[in-house]
């Protein structure tokens, strides 16, 4: 994996990560200038299933201000995802069988310079398990302290 250039911190904070996939993404020249200049966040995007093709909503790529308006980008379109086809049969049978989720986690360049981006099948949290979540990163926090201390 290359430089990341988004992360989506949010996502393992509500959710149980299953398994992670690697995906390429169709995008535009102004879109991966946009990419490039770090203008990214994944937040609040998510993926859903268009028939049998995957496609990331509502994330936002910004456009730089060199970009002619007639050629840039909608910052928050959908963007089609690149799979295997085994890979997207098994998340759909998670999808719709399981209950499961499909969420991106980071975007980031491959070492041939590629885009890609990271999602993973993911099971949504209820509000206890985020509070022990909380506490035990608490208790991590507060053993290191000490640590560095002693």
């Amino acid at each position: 994996m290359g430089e990341t250039l988004a992360k989506n911190k949010k996502a393992y904070h509500d959710f149980f990560i299953e398994e992670k996939f690697e995906a390429g993404m169709v995008l535009t020249g102004s879109e991966v200038k946009g990419i490039r200049a770090k203008r990214v966040n994944l937040k609040d995007s998510f993926i859903r299933f268009i028939g049998s093709e995957a496609f990331l909503f509502n994330a936002h790529i910004g456009r730089l201000d060199t970009t002619h308006r007639f050629y840039g980008h909608e910052e928050r379109g959908s963007r089609k995802l690149l799979l295997h086809k085994k890979q997207l049969e098994k998340m759909l049978k998670s999808v719709n069988r399981d209950g499961y989720t499909i969420v991106p986690l980071q975007l980031y360049f491959n070492t041939r310079n590629l885009v890609k981006i990271q999602i993973a099948i993911a099971k949504g949290k209820q509000l206890h398990d985020k509070r022990q979540d909380l506490k035990a990163k608490d208790q991590k926090r507060d053993i290191a302290r000490a640590m560095k201390d002693y």
